[in-house]
């Protein structure tokens, strides 16, 4: 240990900062010490070799979750610009040993049942971002580095400590940032005390116990890294007793402890980790630079635009390069930090633009970086298996969100439909379905979204308590989700999951409860909602080439029952639970076409009676009536003029406006092509367009928003398309009609009364003054008096125009 006076060398750092990190390895390199104590759980200490593997590549974190109960978990993220990284690889690499000081994860995890906040949330409070329960206590936290920062003068504590840490040279004393900061921390400890971190004086007095213990061991030859915040803590001088007293009684549970890979994204602040910092990109960029980093980062950054296809030469890179420096020696800066690189981009790169900068920001300010583990370390069996699997299958975990697209014609993509499929079940949200790019109509290709996150290690480790392997582990899952499904509908969408997954040995267990579920149900919505999964499951039957034979059977039952107990289930219903029904309508239609139909009088045929029965019936609601006659209509099921009758009658005089207009939604609402029906077969659009501008005007309030809505899902060319047939009015009524007549619904002329209406409203948007406006109107008046004006020009007020 080198000459700076008796005692263990503390160096307070600020966690994942690359200015500490250089700090640290230099003071190492400068004192030599016989022993290095890093903050963190003891229980990591067996797992420290591992550091020095050359297939750990950071950044990784250590993982502790307690055994029983592997969701209570805790993280410690390091990155290769942490100083407790940089001080274990300084360590090993000249063989000097390594502990962790901290409060064991034991103690930890355990603590945290008791609504206190395991060690992931703890580093936080150091930094002032630590997530608690209690929002009170979080609004007391004292952040060291904001007080620093204001104290200095600054309103920003990250330029704050880019500008005293980050961008030092790193010439003089090596002990020196560590010494001023040291002094600092004991101003604040001082002042605050615990600063609202209660939790950290239990860990003090832990880390003060292991301190002594080196101490005895290594005598003066140890150093120190942890929190800045705990050195004034480790510098008090208490006695043995009473730190053994503040650890008195702590509850304590059985853990296990292992690496995982971790992503700069999670060490983000914005990604939910309280100690994190606002752009790990950077940091590791700022750290890894040999040197010139400003040119280094405005050279990545113009590679990035190229990529994406941005024209951006080396001159844009001097340029910037030259702006950056300027405005950090305007502002006073050291260096040109990360503000001054991005204005400097924003201006050069970009054209003033804020929108390219979001790219840089995602990419490389916070980046996809993702971490590396060695086989070496500890895992639960489930895990090891999963990783097996990915080798085979060729699907690297990747934190950069990709998609993937199956053939499931192919082994190797059905084997990888089945891993995904099997894994989504365990609640491994490793990959999620996608809506494909490629146009298919088939059921052999898929599309999944696939993205690896350092949480899906903890998913692993849970659903390690349902099996080993993924398949034993998911089968055992799904039998449970069916034997403790509630609904129906959740028990239907499992069988189609156990299918997608292959599960040949869950499905039998899945199809008994599906056919209690459903020989006890009679809820007809429940069976209508059951039904599309269970055809769905048929399809994805075939093309796996799984044994469908019971599905079937469940299916065409169910299929019956809905059949027998919708048309007394749609009776009396109200707006709500009318468009609601007809979903399941919609829905349960879908799925008989799917079905095998075995001849006339098979589900197909069955079908159509039923839609019959409710198209026909006064007391169905209005907007499952016309949904019904639509359906028929599409399937060919309607003669000749006979959905112009059923319209006819749903919009007799008799019928409520209401009513009228619910069945014109289910008819040609929804999205299901009613527009190009509407356009092609004017019959039906004149009847609509004379019940509408039959109904009388508080009628028609009542009614517009419906109407609105249902012509508002239409394409913007079908609308304007029905606004013209409207306006020109049926065929054979355009402007060479006889003078004086007009088809029905249509005024034979212009009504001059409602022309004037709207001149008030023209002038406030042209903005013109009203004499001229008087005069320009008065010269329209006259010329178009003569011009026959075109038929539609008479409309009633209630026009369907107006409602296109």
């Amino acid at each position: 240990m080198s000459e700076r006076g008796r005692g263990p060398l503390l160096l307070g750092v600020r966690h994942h900062g690359p200015g500490s990190a250089r700090a640290v390895r230099a003071a190492l390199d400068a004192a030599g010490p016989g022993v290095v104590l890093v903050e963190g759980p003891p229980e990591a200490d067996a797992l420290v070799p591992l550091a020095a593997d050359e297939d750990m590549v950071p950044p990784v974190a250590l993982l502790a979750h307690v055994v029983d109960e592997p969701g209570r978990s805790a993280f410690w993220p390091l990155a290769e610009f942490s100083p407790e990284w940089v001080a274990i690889r300084w360590a090993l690499e000249r063989g000097v040993p390594v502990r962790f000081i901290d409060l064991p994860a034991a103690h930890s995890l355990a603590l945290s049942a008791q609504a206190m906040t395991p060690d992931g949330s703890e580093r936080a409070g150091e930094q002032g971002e630590g997530r608690s329960g209690d929002d009170v206590r979080e609004a007391m936290r004292v952040d060291p580095l904001a007080v620093l920062a204001e104290t200095a003068g600054h309103d920003d504590p990250e330029r704050w400590w880019e500008d005293v840490v980050e961008h030092r040279a790193g010439a003089g004393d090596a002990f020196a940032p560590f010494d001023a900061l040291g002094e600092a921390m004991g101003a604040l400890r001082e002042e605050y005390g615990d600063g609202g971190h209660e939790r950290d004086l239990v860990r003090e007095a832990y880390m003060r116990l292991q301190l002594r213990a080196a101490q005895k061991e290594f005598a003066d030859e140890v150093a120190v890294v942890c929190g800045a915040w705990h050195v004034p803590a480790l510098r008090v001088r208490t006695t043995l007793a009473a730190d053994r007293a503040v650890l008195k009684g702590l509850p304590k549970a059985k853990v296990d402890m292992t690496w995982v890979p971790w992503t700069h994204r999670r060490l983000a602040r914005a990604g939910g980790y309280g100690a994190g910092i606002d752009s790990p990109g950077w940091y590791g960029h700022l750290f890894s630079a040999p040197d010139r980093p400003v040119e280094r980062w405005m050279t990545k950054v113009a590679g990035l635009f190229r990529d994406e296809g941005g024209v951006v030469s080396s001159a844009h890179v001097i340029e910037a390069v030259r702006l950056a420096e300027t405005l950090a020696a305007m502002r006073g800066r050291p260096l040109a930090g990360l503000t001054e690189t991005t204005d400097a981009i924003r201006a050069v790169m970009c054209e003033g633009s804020d929108v390219p900068l979001a790219l840089v920001h995602d990419e490389l300010v916070v980046g996809d970086v993702l971490g590396q583990v060695p086989d070496a370390a500890p895992a639960v069996p489930l895990q090891r298996d999963l990783t097996r699997l990915q080798r085979s299958l060729r699907l690297k975990p990747d934190a950069l969100e990709r998609e993937l697209e199956l053939d499931l014609r192919k082994e190797t993509d059905a084997a990888r439909s089945r891993l995904l499929h099997r894994l989504r079940l365990l609640d491994v949200g490793w990959g999620e379905p996608a809506r494909s790019v490629r146009v298919s109509t088939g059921t052999f290709r898929e599309t999944w979204r696939l993205r690896w996150e350092p949480e899906l290690s903890v998913r692993v480790a849970e659903a390690g308590v349902w099996g080993t392997t993924v398949l034993s582990a998911a089968t055992a899952r799904a039998e449970a989700d069916a034997i403790g499904a509630l609904a129906l509908a959740d028990v239907t969408a499992l069988a189609e999951r156990c299918l997608l997954a292959e599960l040949p040995e869950a499905l039998p267990v899945v199809m008994r409860v599906l056919a209690d579920r459903a020989a006890m149900d009679a809820d007809v919505g429940h069976l209508a909602q059951a039904l599309p999964a269970l055809v769905r499951s048929l399809r994805y039957g075939d093309v796996r080439g799984t044994d469908t034979q019971a599905l079937s059977e469940v299916a065409a039952g169910l299929a019956e029952r809905v059949f027998v107990g919708l048309p007394p289930a749609c009776a009396g219903l109200d707006g709500d639970a009318a468009a609601e029904m007809r979903g399941h309508v919609d829905a349960v239609h879908a799925a008989v076409g799917l079905l095998e139909d075995d001849g006339t009088a098979g589900h197909r045929g069955r079908w159509h009676s039923v839609l019959r029965v409710l198209a026909a019936r006064d007391s169905v609601a209005g907007v499952i009536r016309g949904r019904c006659a639509r359906l028929l209509l599409d399937d060919g099921q309607l003669a000749e003029g006979e959905a112009a009758r059923l319209m006819g009658l749903a919009l007799s005089p008799g019928t409520g406006p209401a009513e009228a207009a619910a069945w014109i939604e289910g008819f040609v609402g929804g999205g299901s092509g009613g527009g190009l029906l509407l356009v092609h077969d004017e019959r039906l659009l004149t009847l609509v367009d004379d019940w509408l501008t039959g109904v009388s005007a508080d009628a028609f309030t009542d009614v517009l928003p419906l109407l609105r809505r249902t012509f508002s899902a239409y394409e913007s060319g079908v609308r304007r398309t029905l606004g013209e047939l409207v306006r020109r009015g049926p065929a054979g009524a355009g402007p060479t009609a006889a003078v004086g007549t007009a088809p029905p619904g249509f005024a034979p002329g212009l009504d001059r009364a409602r022309a004037d209406a709207v001149l008030p409203v023209l002038r406030l948007l042209l903005g013109t003054d009203d004499a001229d406006a008087d005069a320009d109107a008065t010269s329209s008046s006259g010329s178009g008096s003569g011009s026959g004006s075109g038929s539609g020009s008479g409309r009633g007020d209630n026009d369907l125009v107006g409602v296109a």
